[in-house]
């Protein structure tokens, strides 16, 4: 266990000596060691109407989104992003649907977008059947013809995350996914980079440096339009329950795609997702 916190460490440590080495080549770094969000950098979705059946409305809220320091952040160490979970029986948005659940999520659209380079996070988050969060990337325009790419997903299971894209002719189910499952001893709540190396005629997906799945644009072009030339923004979101959790779970009460343990964990205050830094490099 000593040699993979280690391992771990070393991986921050080579992540941002890159990132201040190559200040040319840095599109985007964000340490998350402000007070507050910085507003410059991020958008706050406010959402009233959820997609994929999920249980959740985003708010923009300090109880949702919001920094940590010193033994809050649990190990990142000039601070972290909290994403959280909260339990709110009966919010009502301003579209008057009505939810049991808060949550989190923000964006770089028209702050920072990029195409084709590096883009990774270092984060660490709760387990529990139906807590979905993600961090990927995604372009402007109609969904899918715009291209999504997931960095990483998880929905509960903490001991696998899953790559994926998404495009035309290649959405919802798409065939382009892949389920990474940890090694023993490892799994979703420890400390991890996500990363995707891409370019114009592939995606390479990392975790701590390791690749775990490579995707060509002539295995993309088997389903249809390779959707990965145009401008990309990040995301960060903190979903909870619906399509994919609950396509995976079977989990239908207390809510669709979340347990009732989960439920609990997000009732008592336990349902987070911390994020170190985030980070976007193009090569030379």
């Amino acid at each position: 266990m000593k040699l993979y916190y280690l391992l771990i460490a070393t991986s921050l440590l080579i992540a941002k000596a890159n990132a201040q080495q190559h200040k040319a080549d840095t599109v985007f770094f964000e340490d998350f060691n402000e007070p507050s969000l910085d507003r410059s950098m991020w958008n706050v979705e406010v959402t009233g109407n959820t997609v994929n059946d999920e249980q959740q409305a985003y708010v923009d809220s300090a109880s949702t989104i919001y920094m940590v320091k010193g033994d809050d952040a649990e190990g990142a160490e000039n601070g972290a992003l909290v994403l959280k979970a909260i339990y709110k029986p009966g919010f009502t948005s301003k579209e008057q649907k009505k939810y049991d659940f808060i949550s989190g999520r923000i964006n770089t659209r028209h702050k920072m977008e990029f195409t084709y380079g590096t883009a990774s996070a270092r984060m660490k988050m709760t387990a529990g059947a139906g807590l979905w969060p993600a961090f990927w990337a995604l372009g402007n325009g109609k969904w899918p013809d715009c291209g999504e790419i997931d960095v990483m997903e998880t929905v509960g299971d903490s001991s696998w995350t899953s790559h994926a894209l998404h495009g035309p002719n290649y959405f919802g189910d798409t065939p382009l996914a892949y389920r990474v499952h940890f090694p023993g001893g490892t799994d979703v709540t420890q400390w991890h980079i996500y990363s995707v190396d891409w370019s114009p005629k592939s995606l390479i997906f990392k975790i701590d440096g390791k690749t775990t799945y490579t995707v060509t644009k002539a295995m993309v072009e088997k389903y249809g339009r390779w959707a990965f030339d145009n401008k990309k923004f990040i995301i960060l979101n903190f979903a909870l329950g619906g399509g994919y959790p609950g396509g995976y779970n079977k989990i239908t009460k207390p809510y669709f795609g979340i347990s009732e343990s989960t439920a609990n964990k997000i009732k008592t205050g336990q349902a987070k997702v911390l994020v170190d830094w985030v980070l976007v490099t193009k090569s030379n």
